[in-house]
């Protein structure tokens, strides 16, 4: 592994886990008719906090394009996966609330799920696949499963649709990495001139902006401990089908590094869950957060 990859990674995470925490501070002061709307962006362009960690979590983005530049996306989308330990340790700050057993295991978990993913895949690069069906239609699926989400979310109680939006915006984000590396790719090749002429730069922003949407609606709608666990979690497995899809990642395909891979995924997860879980994460409003009403349109 290289280092500069995981320390660009590392650091989008810190950006990334940080970023969330602030922004579902105010997130879920905004008023409820903004929900899946842009409107709930424009609202919330208004909250300084909200602002610091739109910055935070772009700053992180950015870091973590350099990161999927440099390194294999199923190498960089587990080490983004680790975002949710800057956030527990923020929120922490903010509740005075101590680790625990709970804390500690969705911590080791979370780390040596990530760990025993990249120790036995051995995440490396590989040729692209060119045929644009498989892209399509891996994209496709993912986006798919993202928008049925969404759909259900709108029918859904307030907390179970912050559950479905989150998982919907981690597979967008999923993709939003794949295509990133991608535009990278194509700028290293052929400058601006072969970027803006591709559709895939246009797809970022697009998952970007629609991504945003969602999770702010998430952040809207439930406490932080219900949306960014599901989030958290989506983003990597869909950005390393993208990158096993279609991208040329490599990763060892022995049966005893495939359990070992399943099994690091799967400890990613519940130490996401566990940690997103923990008491130390913001359940609702709280005496230092400014009213509903100063949200409200005028």
């Amino acid at each position: 592994m290289s280092v500069l990859v995981l320390v660009l990674a590392v650091s989008a995470a810190c950006c990334l886990g940080l970023g969330f925490v602030l922004q579902q501070n105010a997130a879920q002061q905004a008023p409820l008719s903004d929900f899946l709307s842009l409107r709930l962006l424009l609202d919330l362009m208004r909250v300084p906090r909200w602002l610091g960690g739109l910055g935070l979590m772009v700053a992180g983005m950015v870091l973590g394009a350099v990161a999927l530049g440099k390194g294999e996306i199923s190498l960089v989308e587990p080490l983004l996966a680790t975002n949710l330990l800057f956030a527990l340790a923020l929120s922490r700050h903010q509740t005075k609330q101590p680790l625990g057993r709970q804390g500690w295991a969705g911590l080791l978990l979370l780390a040596g799920g990530v760990s025993a993913f990249i120790t036995a895949g051995e995440p490396r690069a590989g040729d692209a696949v060119a045929d644009p069906l498989r892209h399509w239609l891996i994209i496709g699926v993912v986006v798919g499963v993202a928008l049925a989400l969404t759909t259900y979310a709108k029918r859904s109680r307030l907390n179970w649709a912050a559950v479905l939006l989150a998982l919907a915006a981690g597979l967008l984000y999923g993709v939003q990495d794949a295509l990133t590396r991608v535009s990278g790719t194509l700028f290293s090749d052929g400058g601006f001139a072969e970027l803006f002429t591709s559709w895939q730069p246009y797809g970022v922003f697009v998952c970007g902006v629609t991504g945003l949407v969602l999770v702010q609606s998430a952040f809207e709608t439930a406490p932080l401990r219900m949306s960014l666990p599901a989030l958290t979690a989506a983003e990597p497995l869909a950005g390393i089908l993208c990158g096993v899809g279609f991208l040329g990642d490599r990763l060892r395909t022995d049966t005893g590094a495939l359990a070992w891979e399943a099994a690091g995924l799967a400890g990613v997860v519940a130490g996401i869950v566990l940690l997103g879980m923990h008491p130390a994460m913001p359940c609702g409003t709280t005496e230092s957060e400014p009213p509903a009403h100063e949200l409200q349109r005028r």
